[in-house]
């Protein structure tokens, strides 16, 4: 029953079924969506939160590297991609690509998140030689790179099968797929938005593979633009019954639509109050998934910290030098330090944790340190190193 009598009765129904631990139906999520009662749909998310992490909010230490934005697609969301005969196009060298991972990892990273547009002329053995080549830079390193869409078009390079391509990527030294190119699965939106990616079922088969092999990855949804409450549903069913399947999705990132310099007719980006709903009714439909992020790239840092009260448990990383966003009209800064995510984190009320890739806890900081402002490198407060992930 519900214990906060305060709150509206309208939802009573829905508290009760996931305090019982209850999986939502599609319906139900749909309902919460359109319920103008934010503030008791946020506080079964924050509880389900609670139960799943506990008291903990992470971020990741990392770097973002697009190794080119030239793009065989023309995207109609899309302010990143370019063509060749474009002057602002760019294709960065290996030998780039080293040295801008060195660089960050003399920061402290301990990720590269890697994604590009479909090149029309790479080769398939750039790719592998990407991966051997920062591999050889530091061991440790975990290597996030490539979408679905990535993915499928190096088995057209490689006139290969998907599971093979993957395997040799990995061999290479993938450690996880990025989740992003998900955007929504309706495919009358997906027609509307993305004519001529790849298809719902081709995203999910991609990661099915993945998963099939061992690996991890994240799912996304692209939100707040052509697309129904209905169709997020959808989007979110799909990826809730593979993650039943395989179990291999990590964590969940709801992407804001950025809507500059796109030919998608919508003028503003979602709304504060959008973004809080869509980000607790995922974390309380996608049962499955542990982990949600609040991504500070789109939302700004402000939204993201109240995301951490309405079902986030994350705040994705210091990212370095994000491209895609930004020229799409994202005004939050380029990059975050560390001290400044921690300092956000403890802001909200909950204890920071650097995570890697694969959200196991790298260090756990004290929640109230004698000076909670200081640097994480000058003032650690460490409690433990290591840990399992929640």
């Amino acid at each position: 029953m519900n214990p906060f009598p305060w709150q509206s009765n309208e939802l009573n129904d829905l508290f009760d079924k996931v305090e019982g631990g209850r999986r939502l139906n599609e319906d139900e999520a749909l309902r919460l969506l359109e319920s103008r009662d934010l503030n008791t749909v946020g506080l079964m998310a924050d509880r389900a939160r609670e139960r799943k992490v506990g008291p903990y909010a992470s971020y990741i230490v990392n770097r973002y590297l697009n190794y080119s934005n030239y793009c065989i697609l023309s995207c109609q969301f899309c302010a990143f991609a370019r063509k060749k005969r474009d002057a602002d196009g760019f294709q960065l060298t290996l030998e780039e690509m080293q040295r801008k991972a060195r660089e960050a990892l003399a920061l402290g990273i301990t990720e590269l998140h890697i994604v590009g547009g479909l090149h029309p002329s790479l080769p398939f053995s750039y790719y592998l030689d990407m991966l051997r080549g920062l591999r050889a830079v530091d061991a440790r390193l975990q290597l996030k790179c490539f979408t679905a869409i990535e993915i499928l078009h190096l088995a057209w390079l490689a006139k290969q099968s998907v599971p093979r391509v993957l395997a040799q990527l990995k061999e290479a030294g993938l450690d996880s797929l990025t989740g992003g190119g998900a955007e929504i699965f309706a495919p009358e939106v997906r027609a509307h938005i993305a004519r001529g990616k790849e298809s719902a079922n081709e995203y999910l088969e991609v990661h099915r593979q993945w998963h099939r092999l061992g690996g991890r990855s994240t799912c996304t949804m692209l939100y707040g633009h052509v697309e129904s409450l209905a169709d997020r549903v959808d989007h979110l069913r799909q990826l809730r019954a593979l993650q039943d399947e395989t179990g291999g999705f990590t964590g969940f990132i709801a992407l804001p639509y950025q809507p500059g310099n796109n030919r998608i007719p919508v003028s503003t980006a979602p709304t504060g109050y959008d973004s809080l709903r869509t980000l607790a009714v995922s974390r309380l439909y996608l049962d499955n998934v542990v982990h949600i992020t609040a991504y500070w790239v789109g939302l700004g840092m402000n939204l993201a910290q109240v995301a951490l009260s309405y079902g986030a448990d994350d705040l994705h990383g210091t990212i370095l030098e994000e491209h895609i966003f930004h020229m799409a009209g994202a005004i939050s800064p380029q990059a975050q330090t560390e001290a400044a995510l921690v300092k956000s984190i403890r802001q909200t009320g909950r204890i920071p944790v650097q995570r890697d890739t694969f959200y196991k806890q790298i260090k756990v900081w004290d929640q109230n340190p004698a000076q909670a402002d200081d640097a994480p490198a000058r003032n650690p407060r460490l409690l433990k190193d290591n840990l399992a992930t929640a």
